[in-house]
């Protein structure tokens, strides 16, 4: 499938290091980049294919990581499919200021605890896109107690989570607002995964973010290298071309 994309460029201090670190702030910097966007850029209009996803060190990864045993943490069942080449059928959820999908009962959330905090999706393709969108969509809320369960439960250990948790306190200042309009699953495999989100603002430009997951104990987390960085690339959207068209808002 061939995608339509503006890459942010590496000066793009959204990508540096030390600003990219907790999974409860990747929406807040995705919306924020819509500021860059705006921004004259002095570049052609070329549009390069989207940047792979930052994946954790294989070496350093603790055995649970890429264990391909068992069903989810709270029973889900899991799936041998590998792929997932049609939008599914989803219940959508107003969490924070996005629409989410959940199936408890499916592929997830089968957690929500009295703050909210959504958690123990399903071992398939379909469980990790909810992974990824209901990550995401927490990150929204701008709660710090969802802030704080994020980065410790839904990161990967290692110094990367590390960094996030010294800088937990980090905030956005952009009022934007996303909602998800698409996604692929670039590559699944039982033990990882990477989802790729179109998204939308209120503003109606386009963009998307690859979402690197690890399965490990039960769910799926987001994978994060040990500089603290969590995505490679935030990059803009002409259209939606090559991805499946997915959304509840």
């Amino acid at each position: 499938m061939s995608q339509s994309t503006e890459s942010t460029t590496e000066s793009n201090p959204f990508t540096k290091p030390g600003f990219i670190i907790a999974a409860a702030l990747v929406v807040a910097l995705i919306a924020a980049a819509v500021v860059i966007f705006l921004l004259p850029k002095g570049q052609d209009n070329a549009q390069p294919a989207p940047g792979t996803a930052v994946s954790a060190n294989p070496a350093t990864a603790s055995p649970s990581a890429t264990a391909d045993a068992g069903k989810s943490v709270c029973g889900l069942p899991s799936s041998t499919e590998t792929a997932l080449g049609a939008a599914p059928k989803s219940k959508w959820e107003l969490v924070g200021k996005i629409a989410a999908p959940t199936d408890p009962k499916t592929f997830g959330p089968g957690v929500t605890d009295e703050d909210g905090f959504r958690s123990c999706f399903a071992k398939s393709p379909t469980g990790a896109l909810y992974a990824a969108t209901n990550i995401l969509a927490m990150g929204s809320s701008g709660d710090p107690v969802l802030n704080r369960k994020a980065t410790d439960q839904l990161l990967m250990p290692g110094p990367g989570r590390d960094i996030a948790r010294a800088d937990s306190s980090s905030k956005s200042t952009s009022n934007s607002t996303v909602q998800f309009r698409g996604f692929v699953i670039k590559s699944y495999s039982p033990s990882a995964a990477n989802v790729d989100i179109a998204f939308q603002t209120d503003k109606g430009l386009l963009g998307h973010a690859v979402l690197p997951l690890q399965w490990a104990d039960g769910d799926w987390k987001l994978a994060i290298a040990d500089s603290g960085q969590l995505i490679n690339e935030i990059a803009q959207l002409r259209d939606l071309s090559g991805f499946i068209p997915w959304s509840g808002a």
